[in-house]
This record gives C-alpha cells, structure tokens and sequence, in this order.
C-alpha cells in the first residue's frame, strides 16, 4: 500500500462540491487496504496511545457547528490486530506505547474517510501523535513501514497550510502565506528534500504563519517516513484552495 498525507477539512467538507468527489476518487485508486492506521493533527498524547479496538462513539472534537454535523456515524470495525502489530514495531526500551481504549475517531480521522470508505466496512485504528517533532515523526514513520506490506494504508490527516486566526483578518479569497508556502510545499516534495521539509518553519516561505502551531503539518512526517526509499516520491494527489487554506494531499509511493 501507498501512504497518504490528507488535507482533512472541517465538518463542512461534506458539502462542498469538489472536495469529496477528489477524496472519493482517491480511495478507489488505491487497492482496498486490509485495515487503515491513522495519525490525525487533532489527538496530541504522550506516550503514543493506540484508540480504540472495537467501535466506539466518534469524538465530535469541534464547537459552534449545525447540529447534522453531530449527527455523522462512522461504524468502521475496530482492529484489534493491527494494534498489536503497531504495539510491537513501535514498543522499545524508553518508548512505551498505552492503549485508550475508549478513545473513538476524532473528525481529523472520520470526516475524510466518510468521503473515501462510506461502506465503513475496512478497520480502522487511531494513533496519537505524541511528539510535534518532525525528525521524531518521521522515525515512528519508518518503523510503521512494514504495515505496509501487510496490506494497511497508513494515513496522516491534517492540512496543509492552518492558520484560522489569521484568516478572521484575511477577508475573502487565498491570502498569500497560504498560497506561497503551498507552491513551496509542492516543490519540496516534488524533489522529494526531507531536510527542507524538516525544517518547514525556517525554509519556506511564511513557515511560521502558515502554521503557527506544527501540529497539522506534523501528519505528513509519519507518512513520509513510512515510504522513505520507495522509488515513486510523494506526489499530489488533491490541491487547491479551500476557505483559504490550502487542501493539498499527498500520495508517497
């Protein structure tokens, strides 16, 4: 399986006329995976904790939104055979790993894969990210990579540009930060430079306002790192403007 970097929009991308048919289109290009992992900008927890193993109530991690978008169900099956899996890649002396087992997706995790498995027939497994270093991310990358070939599609879900407090003094359309570290972003990847990527807050253009906080670009170390030496590079899969930020996603091998 290839991994994916997603740009996971906001409950609101269930209504947006072209994002969800790009996701759609996304998932039936790929090969239905046997379990999906995913690494989501919205659950921060050290040490790194596996979610759930068997369905559980999604987490609603949002405010202020319609009621309908409360009422979204994703009944994906637990599993509980790719947590033990990533409990020993990922299990080693100083590195423990904890299980929440009530710990349900969160919208980072369900609100695409709504878009791109609606069958909710493939299971699923949330992992929290429990560094926002990009070298540490892109390590817990590399020793996930052997998922891989057991058929998981291993995702990391955040945005790639994410800056809401600048947009509420941006007015309409693409302000330039998003627009200027998006064209960077996509160059780095395309010549496939991990160090330029590592250090996104000091080489790209409007680092540290396209994302004053790390924690929705920090997805896409996990899976770069879980596809590092594949000899297909990342390369967009989804790209364009969504209410100003950019929704680049990312597909590595």
């Amino acid at each position: 399986m290839p991994a994916l970097y997603l740009s996971h929009g906001a409950p609101p991308l269930a209504d947006d006329p072209v994002w969800p048919g790009q996701l759609a289109a996304r998932s039936a290009a790929l090969p239905r995976p046997r379990a999906i992992l995913m690494i989501s900008a919205h659950w921060e927890e050290a040490p790194l904790a596996l979610g759930a193993t068997e369905t559980v109530p999604l987490v609603y991690d949002f405010w202020g939104f319609p009621e309908r978008y409360y009422q979204v169900r994703y009944g994906a099956p637990g599993a509980p055979a790719l947590a033990e899996s990533v409990r020993k890649l990922l299990r080693a002396p100083g590195t423990p790993v904890q299980d929440i087992p009530d710990r349900g997706l969160d919208h980072g995790a369900y609100v695409p894969l709504v878009e791109m498995f609606p069958d909710a027939g493939i299971p699923v497994l949330q992992v929290s990210m429990p560094t926002l270093d990009p070298q540490r991310l892109l390590e817990i990358g590399r020793r996930l990579a052997p998922l891989r070939d057991e058929g998981v599609l291993i995702v990391g879900s955040g945005f790639f540009t994410h800056n809401l407090a600048a947009l509420r003094h941006a007015g309409g359309g693409v302000p330039g930060w998003s627009a200027e570290f998006d064209d960077w972003g996509q160059r780095a990847l395309a010549a496939a430079d991990v160090d330029a990527l590592l250090d996104f807050e000091h080489k790209a253009p409007a680092g540290k306002l396209a994302h004053p906080r790390t924690e929705h670009f920090a997805p896409l170390f996990v899976a770069l790192g879980a596809a590092e030496g594949d000899p297909v590079g990342g390369r967009s899969v989804i790209d364009g403007f969504w209410m100003g930020l950019a929704k680049r996603s990312v597909q590595f091998g």
